[in-house]
């Protein structure tokens, strides 16, 4: 089953999580930002973020804030797969408006492929910065928690002389609003691809099922019907399953999937 993939940059709105009275008597509210990716047939694709900045402003020039990192440096996106995340950056903004967040590259971005690493480019457009929109109005007081999902599949270009270049795409999400389908497909030997879909071919997000359990979940869909589009390898036919419910806040169990020969 050959699925079409579209390139999706979300705008989402927030709702609130915990209150804390110290950051609303000052007019703050607290932001977490988290990621995670989707997978791909790479080795390694090792992102180089230094910094992690939030925009409190209508301009896409000014108003940028630095949120604190506990650590700066290269992150392996594989190691971030089927629910997987690490905490990029944590700190406190002025209530208010927010348009954008901007993740600082390095230049120490790679992909390995076949044992074999590559420099990873990155085009003139972004050495200022990754810019995702978000759009949310922040309240005082509360603690907001959002994922940018990379997805290493489509993140990764190949050029016509050899090279590679870094092309992110990636979904921006919070869990408070959106939801998760998890699941299970048999056998292992089927090596599935597992495809979150809206629409005709919409292809969302996508997940490979853990290797000893086949267990995998995909986060951050916006509450609707969707289908899922299991790709096999090793002779394994693919299905499909219609009509999957997905409720804000909550977690849809498909079930066990068993891929036939």
């Amino acid at each position: 089953m050959k699925v079409s993939i579209v390139c999706f940059i979300a705008c989402l709105l927030f709702a609130s999580c915990d209150k804390t009275n110290s950051n609303e008597s000052k007019g703050n509210a607290s932001m977490s930002i988290y990621l995670t990716d989707d997978p791909s047939l790479y080795d390694e694709v090792n992102i180089d973020i230094q910094g992690v900045e939030v925009n409190a402003s209508d301009s896409s020039e000014s108003g940028w804030i630095a949120l604190p990192m506990p650590r700066r440096g290269v992150f392996n996106l594989l190691h971030l797969r089927n629910g997987l995340d690490t905490l990029l950056a944590s700190g406190l903004l002025p209530a208010g408006k927010i348009s954008q967040i901007r993740l600082i590259l390095g230049t120490s971005n790679s992909v390995v492929i076949n044992g074999i690493s590559f420099p990873l480019e990155t085009p003139s457009a972004q050495q200022s910065g990754i810019k995702l929109l978000i759009n949310a109005e922040l309240t005082p007081g509360i603690d907001y928690k959002v994922w940018t999902d990379f997805d290493a599949a489509r993140s990764v270009v190949t050029t016509g002389n050899g090279k590679y270049l870094l092309k992110p795409v990636i979904r921006v999400y919070t869990k408070a609003v959106s939801g998760s389908i998890t699941g299970i497909v048999q056998p292992i030997e089927a090596d599935a691809w597992i495809y979150a879909l809206s629409g005709i071919n919409d292809t969302l997000a996508s997940a490979r099922p853990d290797t000893l359990t086949g267990s995998f979940i995909i986060q951050g869909l916006d509450a609707g019907s969707y289908s899922l589009a299991i790709d096999g390898a090793n002779s394994y036919n693919d299905t499909l399953i219609n009509n999957i419910p997905v409720t804000s806040g909550s977690v849809t169990d498909a079930g066990t999937i068993i891929l036939h020969k």
